[in-house]
């Protein structure tokens, strides 16, 4: 299980329910809904967040068919997250393609997101499990809450390492935990709930810190994005802070202006302070802390295939280009 392709093999048939489930649940009399859904849905990306739900379930020896219901509720939301993070973003480019709202504009991506969540909803009730409601319910106001945080960090030169962290906590890695929790819930092993919960945290964290990391050193076909899209929008992120934390006066001044006014036109000089003070050696050392972090809570699992491949993509979250 060297990698992400051979992990989604071990749960072929699940993904294939749970991709098949996504499809029936984007259907809506609303034409512009179904064309704008499928656009998002089809621009590919890993699945990595409903795959969780389906190998934490497998772990601990679920045989039915709820998380695959479980697994789209997470994409769903997981996709109207970025429908809404582009048109605040005022990006235009995703794996490796247009952005929904640089094609459809960004009111039918707000109001897209919106009935992606609302369906989400729907089949959160469908499932029946207040459990599941719970969770989902908490862990969709703390990724709106992370979203606020991003927004008051961004153009913000005096951000720190801790409001960064913060951050990526509620919005990215909220999410993770929920996918890997309802695993647990959906296959009647809550006392799995916990450990799972802070695997998929750890997971989440270290997922997003070597995003931040390739948004400096990766190259625009490879990432899928647009390079330096976080020093365009003034965020910042965890290279950007600690290179302003251990350069010169005036590589701090430069990149208070860049955070502040946002932009690339001096991307070129903002790469070679990041490399300079090491920060994206800094960034990746915090990720690969998070991995073993996550690698821990996997200890007192069932040992099979699953459990070992929920091992093998947290070392994957670091060790990849993209």
């Amino acid at each position: 299980m060297s990698d992400i392709k051979s992990i989604t093999n071990l749960v072929k048939n699940d993904f294939d329910a749970t991709n098949q489930v996504i499809l029936n649940q984007l259907q809506s009399d609303v034409v512009l809904i179904n064309q704008l859904g499928h656009y998002i849905v089809s621009a590919g990306g890993k699945r990595l967040r409903p795959l969780l739900v389906l190998i934490s379930a497998n772990a601990l020896g679920y045989q039915g068919d709820q998380h695959h219901k479980a697994a789209a509720i997470i994409e769903f939301i997981h996709t109207a997250t970025l429908l809404h993070d582009d048109v605040v973003d005022e990006s235009d480019r995703r794996r490796g393609r247009q952005t929904a709202n640089a094609v459809f504009g960004n009111a039918a991506s707000v109001l897209v997101g919106d009935f992606l969540y609302s369906r989400s909803f729907q089949m959160m009730v469908g499932l029946d499990q207040m459990k599941v409601m719970q969770i989902l319910a908490n862990t969709t106001n703390q990724i709106a809450e992370g979203e606020v945080l991003q927004l008051m960090n961004c153009n913000d030169p005096n951000a720190t390492e801790e409001s960064y962290f913060k951050v990526i906590h509620n919005k990215t890695a909220i999410l993770f935990a929920a996918a890997c929790e309802l695993g647990a819930v959906i296959a009647g092993q809550p006392q799995f709930a916990t450990a799972l919960h802070q695997y998929g945290l750890h997971l989440g964290l270290a997922f997003q810190l070597m995003d931040d990391a390739l948004d400096y050193i990766a190259d625009n076909d490879t990432l899928g994005k647009n390079v330096g899209d976080d020093l365009a929008e003034g965020k910042p992120t965890l290279p950007l802070i600690y290179a302003k934390q251990h350069t010169d006066l005036s590589g701090q001044q430069l990149i208070t202006q860049c955070i502040e006014n946002g932009g690339i036109e001096h991307l070129a000089e903002i790469q070679t302070i990041i490399e300079q003070t090491d920060a994206i050696g800094y960034t990746i050392q915090q990720a690969k802390h998070q991995v073993e972090l996550a690698k821990q809570q996997l200890t007192d699992l069932p040992q099979n295939p699953f459990s070992t491949s929920l091992y093998h993509l947290a070392e994957l979250s670091v060790d990849r280009k993209f």
